[in-house]
């Protein structure tokens, strides 16, 4: 057995008040979560939560990962909006065109995420939360394909995404290094493989490419790791 992707980490100035904001948004649990955080357990099907931990530092620039939310139809898009500004979100400028269907917005830590328009297809299927997108290359892409056991799903242009053999969102990366100006605020956490052997599955993601890294320990019971493209991840020591 391999590890999981248990949760997608946020680095949080109010780890709770942003908790509550995507679990309000999400229709998403609070659960037991990191020391000095919180987490989220998907209400959907989703196959991972999310998890918000302490920031070391607050946001100055944009991020290199962002969430896409799906909508049944027009009016489901602006209920998704409107809720989402309810509880606390705004919309943003990052370059999107007036044609484009899909809308910008923010969260109150100013964490970027896109609610997309009705009938896209390539999202089809994936549910409410349907996918993260990230600043990064193929390789990147080829590499958390084999580290978490999921298919290609897209490869095409620059644009290459992943899916859990299950279902639920898909992980896509736009084929660039992350600009200088974007931030890693976001980090995938893995669970460990069910023997629970952690040392043996650093030793196979460092063999497809990873890096493992003696700065930036989250605690104890966590190995961070960094991809191929340098971005930091956890592996935890147990689940």
């Amino acid at each position: 057995m391999t590890c999981r992707l248990l949760a997608v980490s946020f680095d949080s100035a109010d780890p709770l008040r942003l908790a509550r904001f995507w679990g309000d948004l999400l229709g998403w649990k609070l659960a037991a979560g990191p020391p000095d955080g919180a987490a989220l357990t998907p209400g959907d099907g989703a196959g991972f939560g999310f998890q918000f931990r302490p920031a070391k530092e607050p946001k100055s620039g944009q991020n290199e990962r962002h969430f896409h939310l799906t909508s049944t139809s027009a009016e489901d898009q602006q209920h998704t909006v409107g809720k989402a500004l309810g509880l606390g979100a705004r919309h943003i400028d990052i370059g999107q065109r007036p044609e484009e269907g899909h809308v910008v917005l923010a969260d109150p830590e100013g964490n970027e995420f896109c609610v997309i328009e009705p009938g896209n297809r390539y999202l089809g299927g994936c549910g409410f939360m349907a996918e993260i997108t990230c600043a990064g290359s193929r390789g990147a892409g080829f590499f958390w394909g084999e580290a978490l056991e999921w298919p290609l799903v897209w490869d095409q242009g620059l644009q290459t995404a992943i899916q859990s053999p299950q279902g639920g969102p898909k992980i896509s990366w736009d084929g660039e290094r992350m600009p200088p100006a974007w931030q890693n605020r976001h980090r995938f956490v893995l669970a460990p493989p069910r023997d629970g052997d952690q040392q043996a599955e650093a030793r196979r993601l460092a063999a497809l490419g990873a890096t493992r890294l003696r700065h930036g320990q989250a605690e104890a019971s966590v190995t961070v790791m960094a991809d191929p493209d340098d971005r930091e991840f956890y592996l935890l020591t147990a689940y």
